[in-house]
């Protein structure tokens, strides 16, 4: 049970948070992996000039809070007018249909319709929103480090235990404090397990009981933790479903080998500046191939919204071909409006020789995305599988269960987690 302290700081957030109720006033609910929100704030202040009879209020806070508070909002019918989420498609009851509300319906669907059922309800065909960026999973590598240590990089094709092998050279040559760290989220090992030949989706469309590859993945996990390679402090540092990157690791050179996801391109870029060349690697294979899993963030309107008139129009002004371009090349992020990927030409705002290039591979990944890995975004019980890893895991890295152990704990809790999820169809 929360205690009092907790309890009020908890309200207090969600009354800051709620949605606008007075006309021309909209709320928008903004977390940031790196520089965008900066970006989003600039380009919402030249809407403003542009509509001055629509005040944009664009609240920054932490991903915990958009993963954990903002579901308790949606749950009791309130919230923000528009919110930046990446839990699409459990929560996707609570979106706006944007239909009637921008002017161009079509060029909504043209644009952005390839993603749209990532975050529609099931049988739906309603607007929901954005994508304001595309994601693939994937991992880094401290180039410098590598140098240094006289190890080679793996190349194309390099299994997770081949790539693991070469960090650990390097972490015992140059004295790092792990050989990797991979980012505290069910969500960034699940490409992996699919990697090793993991079917995560049951015959009746539910989330099966994790078989012998997903098992094999979460075991070799927690024996690198074990080992000193994977870094311990990442996972066990926190409980529950909390998300923890491992980029500072990577960022302060504490690690040669990060996985996470392209998302982290604009964040490496500015923080590590030109302390040391850091390149993107991609997914390691496993028996099944070698994929990362994609996604991303929408921008969606909440269906609660007091305006949803002037909620269209902000999401108008957003998705705009000009405005997604710009948006994209100041974040380094890659664009999910079809128009402008297909005119090409994007001039990512950086002078970074190792972002560019990063930027250009994760494009080239996408060619071995898995169907298995493709279809996750859509899946409506993909975070329940996500979250109900997470703490299990952490247990076993922290000695606390042994890894046999937690199987069956995982498949109960993401049992509770579905059920949860079936609760609010």
């Amino acid at each position: 049970m929360m205690n009092r302290a907790r309890m009020l700081a908890t309200a207090s957030v969600l009354a800051l948070l709620g949605a606008g109720a007075q006309a021309g006033e909209v709320r928008m609910m903004w977390y940031s992996d790196g520089i965008e929100g900066e970006v989003m704030q600039d380009l919402l202040n030249r809407f403003m000039e542009e509509n001055p009879d629509i005040n944009v209020t664009l609240d920054n806070v932490a991903y915990q809070v958009i993963m954990e508070q903002l579901p308790i909002q949606l749950a009791s019918g309130e919230g923000p007018d528009i919110a930046r989420v990446t839990n699409l498609k459990e929560q996707a009851e609570h979106w706006l249909d944007l239909t009637d509300y921008v002017e161009d319906p079509e060029y909504w669907r043209t644009n952005f319709g390839d993603q749209f059922d990532w975050m529609r309800p099931d049988d739906s065909d309603i607007i929901p929103g954005f994508m304001t960026q595309l994601t693939l999973t994937g991992g880094f590598a401290n180039a410098t480090l590598f140098e240094q240590a006289g190890v080679a990089m793996p190349g194309e094709g390099a299994t997770w235990e081949e790539w693991v092998e070469a960090a650990t050279q390097v972490q015992e040559s140059q004295q790092t404090a792990g050989a990797f760290s991979i980012d505290r989220s069910g969500h960034r090992i699940t490409g992996p397990m699919i990697s090793y030949g993991a079917n995560l989706v049951g015959e009746d469309g539910k989330p099966a009981p994790l078989d012998d590859a997903a098992k094999a993945f979460i075991t070799q996990l927690v024996q690198w933790t074990d080992e000193g390679k994977n870094l311990r402090d990442v996972w066990v540092s926190a409980a529950g479903t909390t998300y923890i990157p491992g980029a500072d690791e990577f960022i302060n050179a504490n690690i040669p080998l990060y996985y996470s996801g392209s998302w982290q391109i604009a964040n490496l870029s500015t923080k590590i500046g030109d302390a040391f060349d850091w390149v993107a690697i991609g997914s390691p294979c496993g028996d099944a191939g070698c994929t990362g899993l994609p996604g991303g963030a929408a921008l969606v309107g909440i269906k609660y919204t007091q305006n949803p008139e002037d909620v269209g129009k902000v999401m108008d002004f957003l998705a705009r071909e000009d405005i997604v371009k710009e948006f994209s090349e100041r974040t380094l992020f890659l664009p999910a409006h079809k128009g402008v990927v297909e005119a090409g030409g994007l001039n990512f705002q950086t002078e970074d020789p190792s972002a560019k290039a990063a930027l250009e591979a994760f494009v080239g990944f996408t060619g071995t995305i898995m169907p298995e890995a493709n279809a996750m975004p859509a899946w409506r019980y993909a975070n329940a599988v996500y979250g109900g890893m997470v703490n299990r895991i952490s247990q076993a890295m922290a000695g606390e269960m042994a890894v046999e152990d937690i199987f069956a704990r995982i498949d109960s809790d993401i049992a509770e987690q579905v059920a949860a999820a079936d609760q609010t169809k």
